[in-house]
């Protein structure tokens, strides 16, 4: 019973060659709907087609329904009076691996695992390393988690992360960390273009560059400038292709991860290789010192060259001359060098030495304490020499520190799929699983890597970050096989996929936050090419990217970044903890792997390691993040949505997300101001679940003045049945004097601003039929009149004395709901909020509908599934054709009809409706019989028949009212006595009863009224067929007649609706949407 829903459709037919008539309001044209009404299957809900259309209207708009292109306008937020629609554009529709798996799998395969990671093992060790990396791969995945669940609410547009934080917490906290996000993408792509150069200028092309150093101190100028023009025309070049369209980056985004993962694929090769024969990298060390050989061939002294021992050019680096007398660096003199192998291989134990940290100072000499050391000169001293030295000062918060820079510039892969929802074929399904496979993939690889790195090279080489003691080599490339170009090239592709996708992403978050208005002076960036491309928002981007290329250096700006990466998870996570801690109705993830425990500790995992790895930059970015949160509230954010509170407490109408029912409960009383229905209560419990508003109301009939203690006596009894029912809300009751507006000043005036109910709760009057007082009857239409024009919600239960109480616990059964017309959705949400109580809980929800004639019925299944696909409510859709006849007065309608004329006409006394009830039923049979054989000469159908005859015995009884009406009794005097009263009430009953009798014959059925009772009886053999089993029926509340002559009969169409059924909810909207497809 996990909440899978069968849903029927009722597709009327042609049968018996009746052809089918015309159905306005229903896939028609505006120029249709002043069309009469002609059709007889749905005539009970004909007077409401305007406000409340059939479903099928419904479903064939949903037909064409796909994901929003990007940046596109939520459909609630759309205005009707734009004019003429744009043509519709279809972006690129991407599956899992290409829009979400691939993305996520190229950012955090970058920059850290091919140029850092051998580093950090080298200097944390290989325990605290993993620790690291765990800690990173957690957030990260904790992190994943909450943004599937979020992502899966419903249908995510463009915008990722900041639609998510923004509908959530509201568009001050989404526009600020938005923008952060924004910011921290953009100038991760200017990172990635330098590293893209910077592999290409140092180990592809040297030759390439542009500016050379004459001198040693110049040479990183020189970088800079090779970097500055480099990365701008590198800049120019992707930006191009993204403009010409995201498709062409995912295309070259294979070509780019086809290289990343041969890479992958050589470093396992060249670990497994280690084992059988290691690759040829030593190491020359001087003493225990680590040597860089970029200016020597030889880890020699001196060498013997026939016979003559000469120096060599490692000599020279450390002697003022060549000559073997020449005065040298004091420890130079004392040690000798020795070649240590750099690779020992897989099973050479040196993962025993590398299981420890090595942290120090900066300009530290990177030393084996293994090796013999003689003393000699200062080691400050010597930091100019050829020595490999630390080039920062290391610690464990700092090598945290270093991991976050890189780790969250790759890792904000979790967002690469969700900023690009809106390309995305189906978000729901592909974010969570290409984001989660992707994270476990790359943790995997980590963890894997730090393992083998630190049990395959030694320790001198991993703590050499540049690679220069072999010769300025990738120091993970000396371990690949076949070839250290595989890596080179294969980072480099990294780098190029990875900037290609922040350049993709970041216009998209951009362009997202522009549309939705929040900041003024950024709604420029908000328009687009024709398809959705973000156009002005890329040349944006362009330009910022080409400050942080500028700069060529983000040592300084990089570790702010990573902090907005953070914030930005910290906040996800936030949003996902508060969604599930408060139980809004809209919160259904189609995602169910989620806690609001796992989400607050992946917001306490982020806000940690912000102050650990750096708190004053943590406070930094806070600060930047405060000030464009108190700029938005201030000059934006002009839309209102819901923030973390349920409902705010102002006149205007909560978002659709947020909306659930707060509940006026209308409650009788006896004779001794006891509780008539307690089990009323209980339902509005099970349905509330403690949640939300909850009034109950009661009306005592008579002045404040005489009635004070009766109603205070009321409302005490009324506080402790909701005590006892576990109802958490407050009691009004109100003293009138008469009960019709009583209800009326209760469901105009309970609540107080904000608090006010939006839907009334009450009991069916089960026993109208036997009051004698009409009154009873008439009160409860003027309700549900009064609910309709207050534009409030109404659900009236029958039988709710059957009803489950709070103790009782429903085994596998149905919640079973017939959609005949849309509603706003009430239909949809009220099973859902139900199945959160554990009364409920076990039980499944089925759905019903009724198709239209002219209706498709096989793409309507698909399109209702869609649809329930998209509100995150399970179906399985199955179609039911049923056959409706034309209805006309035949000789048995007609002898029935005269019948039930004379019959309403001489009975009277309380025994009325019984004797009328028992005739009735009996005629029924009768004339079924004699239809039945009719039917085998005259081929009629039976059904229809039977209906007929239903619809005549109330037609009948409407006719002989209106009858009543129209022959009144004759003028009598003024002054009454006892006999004269009598006198004259027998004299008028006899008149009336001639009059009436002689008319009798002449009279005909209203046609109205019989295919009213046909729908009625059609309608409720079908529902009963289905779902007389049923733990609870919910179905479409008919409307009031609009002429109140009619309706007694209106409470005679909804008795035979309901016959057969056991516990049942009417349901009428209130003329809004409740439920809604986004998130």
């Amino acid at each position: 019973c996990q909440g899978i829903s069968t849903l029927t459709l009722l597709s009327p037919q042609i049968c018996d060659g009746v052809p089918k008539e015309n159905s306005p309001f229903i896939n028609n044209t505006d120029n249709d709907k002043g069309n009469s009404y002609d059709g007889t299957n749905m005539a009970l809900f004909e007077e409401e087609m305007d406000s409340n259309p059939m479903v099928s209207s419904l479903l064939n708009k949903l037909a064409n329904y796909t994901n929003l292109t990007q940046g596109a306008q939520e459909h609630e937020e759309a205005d009707d009076d734009e004019g003429p629609k744009k043509k519709a554009v279809k972006s690129p529709q991407m599956g899992t691996f290409m829009g979400v798996y691939l993305p996520c799998l190229q950012n955090i395969l970058g920059v850290i695992l091919f140029l850092r990671l051998t580093w950090i093992v080298g200097t944390a060790g290989i325990l605290e390393s993993l620790a690291i990396v765990g800690l990173c791969c957690s957030c990260t995945m904790l992190t994943a988690i909450s943004m599937s669940a979020i992502a899966t609410n419903g249908v995510v547009p463009a915008g990722g992360s900041y639609y998510m934080i923004s509908r959530s917490l509201g568009p001050e906290f989404g526009g600020a960390v938005g923008l952060c996000f924004y910011l921290g993408t953009t100038f991760a792509g200017s990172m990635y273009i330098l590293g893209t150069i910077e592999i290409l200028l140092t180990y592809i092309v040297p030759k390439a560059a542009i500016f050379v150093a004459e001198r040693k101190e110049d040479e990183v100028d020189a970088l800079l400038n090779n970097m500055r023009v480099y990365g701008t025309c590198c800049l120019a070049l992707m930006a191009v292709v993204v403009f010409v369209g995201v498709k062409y980056v995912n295309k070259l985004a294979l070509v780019f991860l086809a290289c990343v993962i041969l890479s992958i694929l050589a470093i396992y090769a060249g670990v497994i290789k280690t084992i059988f024969e290691p690759p040829d990298f030593p190491v020359c060390m001087l003493g225990n010192r680590t040597l860089q050989n970029h200016n020597f061939d030889k880890c020699l002294k001196t060498e013997i060259i026939d016979n003559v021992t000469v120096t060599t050019k490692l000599w020279k680096l450390f002697c003022k001359g060549s000559e073997l007398n020449a005065t040298c660096n004091e420890y130079f003199a004392n040690n000798n060098v020795t070649l240590v192998q750099g690779i020992p291989g897989l099973t050479s134990g040196v993962i025993s030495e590398n299981m420890w940290s090595e942290y120090g100072p900066l300009n530290m000499l990177v030393e084996n304490k293994k090796l013999p050391s003689l003393g000699g000169s200062d080691p400050a001293k010597d930091i100019y020499m050829p020595y490999v030295v630390n080039d920062i000062t290391t610690f464990f918060t700092l090598v945290l520190f270093c991991v976050l820079v890189y780790y969250y510039y790759g890792s904000n892969c979790i967002m690469a799929g969700s900023n690009r929802s809106g390309d995305l074929r189906d978000a729901q399904k592909s974010i969570p699983i290409g984001t989660i496979l992707a994270i476990a993939t790359t943790s995997v690889i980590y963890i894997t890597c730090v393992v083998l790195f630190g049990a395959c090279i030694e320790g001198v080489l991993l703590r050499d970050k540049f690679g220069d003691s072999v010769k300025g080599n990738l120091v993970i490339g000396t371990l690949s096989w076949p070839s250290p170009w595989v890596i080179v090239i294969g980072s480099f592709f990294s780098c190029c996929g990875a900037g290609l996708q922040s350049l993709t992403g970041a216009p998209r978050l951009l362009q997202a936050i522009a549309r939705d208005g929040i900041v003024p002076f950024l709604q420029v960036f908000g328009h687009g090419k024709a398809n959705g491309e973000p156009t002005w928002a890329l040349l944006l981007t362009a330009a910022i990217c080409e400050i942080g290329i500028l700069i060529a250096s983000l040592d300084s700006v990089a570790p702010i970044l990573s902090m907005f990466f953070l914030m930005c998870y910290l906040f996800v996570n936030l949003a996902c903890a508060v969604q599930t801690l408060l139980r809004t109705p809209n919160w259904r993830p189609r995602f169910k792997y989620y806690h609001w425990a796992l989400s607050f500790l992946g917001m306490s995992l982020c806000l940690a390691l912000m102050f650990i790895s750096s708190w004053y930059y943590a406070i930094v970015a806070m600060a930047i993040a405060s000030c464009i949160y108190k700029y938005i509230e201030y000059r934006g954010a002009e839309k209102e949505w819901a923030r973390y509170a349920l409902i705010r407490l102002e006149e205007a109408p909560p978002h659709t997300k947020n909306w659930r029912p707060q509940l006026l409960v209308l409650l009788n009383l006896d004779s001794d101001q006891g509780v008539k229905h307690p089990r009323l209560l209980s339902f509005t419990t099970q349905l509330k679940a403690g949640k939300g508003l909850t009034i109950v109301g009661n009306v005592l009939e008579g002045t404040y003045l005489t009635k004070e203690t009766e109603s205070k006596r009321a409302e005490q009894n009324i506080k402790a049945s909701m005590s006892a029912e576990r109802t958490k809300g407050f009691c009004h009751v109100v003293v009138s004097s008469n009960l019709r507006d009583g209800f009326s000043h209760l469901i105009q005036s309970a609540g107080l601003g904000g608090m006010k109910h939006n839907t009334v709760l009450m009991a069916w009057p089960g026993t109208w039929r036997q009051s004698n007082d009409p009154q009873s009857w008439r009160n409860f239409i003027e309700t549900v009149r009064e609910t309709t024009a207050a534009h409030q919600a109404l659900l009236v239960a029958k039988n709710v004395d059957s009803f489950p109480t709070n103790q009782d616990r429903l085994g596998e059964g149905t919640i079973d709901v017939w959609w005949v017309v849309h509603d706003g959705g009430m239909l949809m949400l009220l099973p859902f909020l139900l199945r959160q109580h554990k009364v409920w809980r076990k039980c499944k929800m089925r759905i019903f509908t009724v198709a239209q004639m002219d209706d498709n019925s096989i793409q309507m299944k698909k399109d209702l599934q869609m649809f329930l696909y998209h509100l995150r409510l399970d179906a399985e859709v199955e179609v039911v054709e049923m056959c409706f006849s034309e209805i006309w007065p035949t000789a048995a309608l007609y002898d029935y009809w005269h019948l039930s004329l004379f019959i309403c006409h001489r009975l009277s006394g309380p025994y009325h409706t019984i004797q009328i009830q028992s005739i009735t039923d009996e005629s029924r049979s009768s004339i079924r019989r004699k239809n039945q054989g009719a039917a085998q000469s005259t081929n009629l159908s039976r059904q229809s028949s039977s209906a007929q005859l239903i619809h005549d015995r109330n037609t009948a009884s409407h006719a002989t009212i209106n009858d009543k009406a129209d022959t009144g009794p004759e003028r009598v005097h003024m002054t009454w006595t006892k006999d004269k009263l009598f006198t004259e009430r027998s004299r008028n009953r006899e008149c009336n009863a001639n009059v009436a009798v002689r008319d009798l014959f002449n009279m005909k059925p209203n046609q109205s009224n019989v295919r009213r009772m046909h729908t009625a009886v059609k309608l409720n053999e079908v529902v009963v067929n289905k779902s007389q089993g049923a733990h609870l029926v919910l179905l479409n509340m008919p409307g009031p007649p609009r002429n109140r002559g009619g309706d007694e009969n209106y409470m005679e169409f909804l008795e035979v609706l309901l016959e057969g059924l056991n516990r049942v909810l009417l349901v009428r909207g209130g003329g809004r949407e409740v439920i809604t497809i986004y998130s």
